[in-house]
Formats: structure tokens, sequence, C-alpha cells
């Protein structure tokens, strides 16, 4: 399996997204993303992924693996920042406590899988023959993925700003994935700027500025590690 795996590699990365895409659109569109079914179907894959990642003997390799030297990565202060950022305009509970359960530990997992096969499994298959080409379509491929959003319901202009955010933000946990070699950072982000926005209050700030202050924050500190982490 291994063997077939490693010669297919961007093969059964595309066929997992396209798995996951399709999973989580029925899931949404027939239960709603607050259903202990959606919760379940997400449990699942990560647990698939996981059982993948094991089976490869790949776990380093993906980068399922502690940062060596954090404080070259300034401690990660700038992530901490961008994973509360949907709780600044302040926390509103509208959900009934189950709800609230099962909305965080689908996120958390959403967060792990979209992490392992963006940054993962899909960088790792383009990384050995172009760097910078892996690094582009995994950004770009995870930025324009959200546009699946319209298709559950979503909003346009709401649909559109989160696409040119999520590109940001794909492209600094890229950067951090490459030079660290470790996804735990970009896994907890993920994780919890999904789960705490459920507790956002929505408004204009949250709507324009917010999205701003990511795309902002996440361009000055790629650009940190770029110039200051070295290979």
């Amino acid at each position: 399996m291994k063997k077939i795996f490693e010669k297919n590699e961007l093969f059964f990365c595309i066929l997992l997204i396209i798995v996951y895409v399709v999973l989580n659109s029925y899931g949404m569109q027939n239960f709603g993303v607050t259903d202990y079914r959606v919760t379940l179907i997400n449990a699942i894959f990560s647990l698939i992924l996981i059982s993948l990642i094991i089976i490869l003997k790949r776990t380093k390799y993906y980068g399922l693996c502690r940062v060596n030297n954090p404080k070259k990565f300034l401690y990660f202060i700038p992530l901490y920042l961008i994973a509360t950022v949907n709780i600044w305009p302040g926390i509103s509970i509208n959900n009934s406590n189950l709800e609230i359960i099962f909305y965080i530990l689908t996120m958390i997992n959403v967060g792990f899988i979209e992490e392992i096969i963006f940054r993962g499994f899909l960088f790792k298959a383009i990384e050995k023959d172009n760097v910078n080409k892996a690094i582009i379509i995994s950004t770009v491929t995870f930025g324009i993925g959200h546009i699946i959003n319209l298709i559950n319901g979503a909003d346009f202009i709401p649909t559109l700003i989160q696409i040119i955010y999520a590109i940001a933000l794909g492209f600094l946990f890229v950067i951090i994935f490459y030079k660290s070699k470790s996804l735990i950072p970009s896994i907890l982000t993920h994780s919890l700027i999904n789960s705490l926005s459920i507790f956002g209050v929505k408004s204009n700030s949250s709507l324009y500025i917010i999205p701003m202050f990511l795309i902002i924050i996440s361009i000055c500190y790629s650009i940190y590690i770029i110039k200051v982490i070295k290979e």
C-alpha cells in the first residue's frame, strides 16, 4: 500500500480533497453544522487520515511533530492573535450547549483535516518537484476551496472576503510548515479560528475590519519567517 500511495501521491491527495468536500457539503446541506452527524462524518474522516499516516509511517513527514525551536518563530505569538480574532467584537451565545459542543468538535476535526490534506498531503506531493509551485498551489486551492460555502448557503460577499483572507492564512500556514516541519501550530490555530466563530458577534467589523487584520498579520508574519528563518 505504501508503494502504491507514494507512486500516486498527488492522485490520492486530490481524491481525499474531493471526498472531504462532497461529504461535508452533504452534511452541511442536510443536517447543519451544529448537528452531531456532521461531527461524526468529520471525526471518522480524521481517524481515516490518522490511520493512513500511521500505516505509511509518515507522522513526522506530514508534520505531526513538535517544533524544535519555537523561539525562532517568536513563540507563535501572532498565531494567538489570529486564533482569537472572531471573538474580538464581543461574545454572543445563540446556540444550545449540545449545538456548541458538536460545532466545536466539528471545527477541531475540520482544522485537522484541512491542514493535513492541503498543507500535508498536497504540499508534500508537489514539493519534491518544485517548492515554490507547492506553496502556491497549496495556498490558492485552500483559499478557493471556500467557494463551496456558496453551495452550502453562504452569501456571496462574505464568501468572497473569506476566500481572500483564507488565501493569506493558507500562505502563512504553509510557510510555517515548510520552515518548522511541523503542522501542529497551524492545526491548533485553524481549529481555534473555526471553533470560536460560533461565539463571535456579527458586525461590520467582523465582515471587513477583521479580515483585513487577518490578511495584514498573515502577510507580515510570513515575511518575517521567510526573511529570518533559514533552512
